[in-house]
This record gives C-alpha cells, structure tokens and sequence, in this order.
C-alpha cells in the first residue's frame, strides 16, 4: 500500500481530522524513556536525546516536563513517503495564517500538531485549502 502522490488529489481529499487530544512534547535520555509508562504517539530519536510527543496526561502523570499543550490533526488521506508538494502546500497555508506547525510524516498519515488555542483556526485554513482543490 503505497499511498497517493497526485498532489491536487491529495489536498482535495486530506479530509482533517482533530483528536481533541492535549499533547506535549518532551525530551529524555534512553534510560527516563525506558522506564516511563507511556505509550506515545511519536518517538524520535535524536543526538541530543529522546523526543517523546505524548498526551499531557501522560507526560504529567510520570513527571516529565514537557512543551503544550498541542492539538494533532491528521490528515486522513493516505498519502505516499513518495508524494512531493503535500507539506509545502499546508504548512504554506497554515504559516500564511501566523499558525505554527511541527509536523510527523508517517507511513499512512501526516500528523499536525499545532498550538492548542490555534486548532480550530488550523482546522479551518485546512478544510479551505481542500475546497480549493475540489
């Protein structure tokens, strides 16, 4: 399953959807990780440490400080690794609009996470971006 790589389809049916889950970003070394009870949404390993992105709950819940609280939107469309424009084209969109996006290709689904008091805003600039390529 490979995914789409026509952009204007994919902008056309990246069908947004929001969790109303708070997430929060946090950065460990491999032996705080291990020893959470957490299961994240993201796990990143960097030179500097681990980037756990899990929900606040979590994250305060085990002590962990951590940055939020984040919405994430997914793009519900199955998107290819391979598609070329499909970041570009929302992150144009959603920064014209002064949100920020910290953004996790995945291998089905792009995840936005983007300030929680910007989620409704990001939703809108996202749906209006698809209507446009309809």
């Amino acid at each position: 399953m490979s995914g789409e790589t026509n952009l204007n389809k994919l902008l056309a049916s990246m069908s947004p959807s929001c969790d109303n889950q708070m997430y929060g970003f946090a950065t460990m070394d491999k032996a705080s990780f291990n020893a959470l009870s957490v299961v994240p949404k993201c796990l990143f390993v960097e030179d500097e440490g681990f980037t756990v992105i899990a929900t606040i709950d979590e994250l305060v819940d085990n002590n962990i400080e951590c940055m939020g609280p984040f919405a994430c939107i997914t793009l519900t469309v199955h998107s290819s690794l391979e598609a070329v424009g499909l970041t570009a084209a929302f992150a144009t969109a959603l920064g014209d609009a002064d949100i920020s996006a910290n953004v996790v290709a995945a291998y089905y689904h792009d995840h936005i996470f983007v300030d929680w008091s910007d989620k409704q805003a990001a939703m809108s600039v996202l749906e209006r971006l698809a209507l446009t390529h309809q």
